[in-house]
């Protein structure tokens, strides 16, 4: 009897070693999934563009995913849409002083921050998206853009590109320079500043709000972005002829914004995931463009009844010695426009010259008969 109570009382002992080896395991589990919850970073991105926008909104969507999914959720992003944290036209404000750590948008809505930031947007009769991504990234742009940012505690990066625009939605025909007399047009940037100095009156609308501005006259003209995303917006509704191309914007480069002082605390393995993310939504935007913008095209030709038309050539001439003019006026207006539009030109001879004898020798070639 003796030894079956003394092997009672060791079972029990067992039994209760091992629940407190049991309860040990699992405050151990509990405290590590704490200590690995702790390392989580969690970042906002503030975006320009309306929430699950196709081409633009989704690419910042896609940026976000990316990050989180590369840093085996390390670095975890939620996106906000415009109007979801702050407004469309105050995400500059916002990831800089560290509302949120990162921002999707265009430069050129920030040129009352700083003249130069324009000038990595879009240029009239400039790069095209190919050009302006060499500028950036081998050409010295990408160093410039940093230091014009820098005041604001932030770090750019090229995050996106549309390819060459469309020249926008009127509700009256194109015939002369003389048509853009008193037309009061959705237009940012440089853009809007050629179309200032032929008569126009330019107006800095954000996505969100141009529809209704075009249907109510509150604007008589919009550009936007091309058929992918102008069909979206449903901006056929509100305006009968669509014009091309886009001299405003050949190669409209978006943007990622990060606060620097967010960026910086980053482990250096984060920070490299970051920017290749970030370069990758850069080639992605430009190869959805370019295969889904005609067969939208076609759609608003052949289901809409678009009037789909070229600009007179008289008008393109005129536009882009208005371009020029314009472009000298607003880099000698401002020292650091001035030193940015130096480097653009610079790169901008040599690039030509290397695409006349590729890229436009080759497409001529490919139309002979």
């Amino acid at each position: 009897m003796r030894t079956i109570k003394m092997w009672g009382k060791l079972a029990l002992v067992g039994l209760a070693a091992a629940s407190l080896v049991a309860c040990g395991g699992s405050e151990e589990k509990e405290t590590a999934k704490a200590d690995k919850a702790a390392d989580v970073i969690h970042w906002k991105m503030v975006t320009t563009w309306p929430k699950n926008f196709p081409g633009l909104g989704t690419a910042a969507e896609n940026l976000a995913k990316n990050i989180t999914a590369m840093s085996n959720g390390r670095l975890v992003v939620k996106v906000y849409a415009a109007g979801e944290l702050v407004p469309a036209l105050e995400v500059f404000d916002a990831v800089s002083r560290g509302t949120a750590q990162m921002g999707h948008g265009g430069a050129f809505y920030w040129k009352g921050k700083a003249p130069a930031a324009q000038f990595f947007s879009a240029v009239p009769f400039g790069f095209t998206a190919q050009e302006m991504n060499s500028w950036l990234h081998y050409g010295g742009g990408l160093k410039l853009w940093e230091e014009t940012y820098a005041p604001f505690n932030l770090i750019p990066m090229a995050a996106g590109n549309t390819g060459v625009q469309m020249g926008g939605w009127f509700n009256k025909e194109i015939n002369s320079l003389a048509d853009f007399q008193g037309l009061k047009m959705r237009l940012p940037g440089l853009g809007g500043e050629v179309l200032k100095k032929v008569g126009g009156t330019p107006v800095n609308l954000p996505g969100s709000e141009i529809f209704t501005a075009l249907q109510t006259g509150t604007i008589e003209a919009t550009e936007w972005v091309g058929p992918y995303n102008d069909l979206a917006f449903g901006l056929y509704k509100a305006a009968k002829y669509y014009y091309y191309p886009g001299w405003h914007e050949p190669g409209s480069t978006m943007e990622a914004i990060y606060n620097k002082d967010a960026f910086e605390a980053l482990p250096k393995d984060l920070q490299l995931i970051v920017r290749a993310a970030t370069r990758d939504v850069n080639a992605d935007m430009l190869d959805e463009f370019t295969a889904r913008n005609n067969a939208a095209l076609e759609t608003l030709v052949n289901e809409h009844h678009v009037v789909f038309k070229a600009f007179p050539k008289e008008v393109l001439v005129a536009l882009k010695k208005a371009s020029a003019e314009t472009l000298d006026e607003v880099a000698a207006a401002d020292p650091m426009s001035q030193k940015v539009y130096d480097s653009f030109k610079e790169f901008n001879g040599k690039v030509r010259a290397w695409h006349e004898v590729s890229e436009r020798a080759y497409i001529n070639a490919r139309e002979l008969d």
